[in-house]
């Protein structure tokens, strides 16, 4: 697979902001690529070949980087139109840090690695249905996420403090969405406080992510495999890095502003 060959040397994006280069689409290219039978073609190849990859050893945070920004790369094919700002505070810090975002959709799980992985090491907070499934387990497991069940905060809580004190001692960040799972309207009261609280405790900085990502919609049958819609950007938007420096709870409710100040813009 071609994307495997790809480098990530100093990152895909060479500034702090990336916008889609607008261009005609002609007719013939709309009827051929901005379709869902397209990309899900496209999407099924990237997936199959990582797994591939993963189960003999050789799926790195290259590959990881890569198989991502492939996919990056033929979202805008299938229309899709990425407006990024803030990604000079990916690496601002030396020392590892924690992203925590909203969740909207699979796209932010499937981009996000080509952003930040060739900026510095990363991997994901994941429900435990994604190292079971089939397509994905492989990849994710590859990854060393921290798993969480999401049907006991305890055990939860257990997990995030002490697989993501293991983690950020070795220099890796996290990406944490604190919602319990993907959805298009962001409801603050379900914006739980476990990467802050993990942050509290790792003395590291937080980077928030705000994003709107429901071009690419949950399907009815398979979630990972939902409509398209070329008349939604997507919209990511990387704060500022910033301290947790009290019991948290003023730290998230930033974040959740930073979220909401975001999405109200991008209405």
């Amino acid at each position: 697979m071609i994307f495997y060959q790809a480098g990530m040397q100093r990152g895909y994006f060479d500034s702090d902001a990336y916008n889609t280069p607008e261009r005609r689409v002609s007719f013939w290219e709309k009827l051929l690529f901005y379709n869902r039978l397209y990309f899900t073609y496209k999407f099924a190849i990237v997936v199959l070949t990582s797994r591939h990859l993963a189960r003999k050893r050789v799926y790195d945070d290259v590959a990881w980087a890569a198989s991502s920004h492939y996919i990056f790369r033929f979202i805008e094919r299938a229309g899709g139109k990425f407006r990024i700002t803030g990604m000079k505070n990916i690496a601002v810090s030396p020392e590892p840090v924690l992203f925590i975002a909203n969740h909207m959709s699979t796209l932010e799980t499937m981009i996000l690695p080509g952003i930040v992985t060739p900026l510095r090491r990363v991997t994901f907070v994941v429900k435990e249905s994604l190292v079971r499934h089939p397509l994905f387990r492989d990849v994710m497991r590859s990854r060393d996420p921290i798993v969480v069940g999401r049907t006991d905060p305890r055990k939860d809580l257990e997990a995030v403090m002490n697989e993501g004190m293991e983690l950020l001692s070795k220099g890796i960040s996290i990406i944490i969405f604190p919602q319990s799972t993907r959805s298009v309207e962001f409801v603050p009261e379900e914006f739980n406080t476990l990467g802050v609280k993990l942050a509290k405790k790792a003395g590291v900085q937080v980077v928030p992510i705000a994003l709107k990502t429901d071009f690419w919609g949950n399907g009815k049958i398979i979630r990972e495999l939902g409509p398209l819609d070329s008349r939604k950007p997507i919209y990511l938007k990387f704060g500022e890095p910033f301290t947790v420096t009290g019991s948290g709870k003023e730290e998230n409710q930033k974040i959740i502003e930073f979220i909401q100040s975001c999405l109200r813009e991008w209405k």
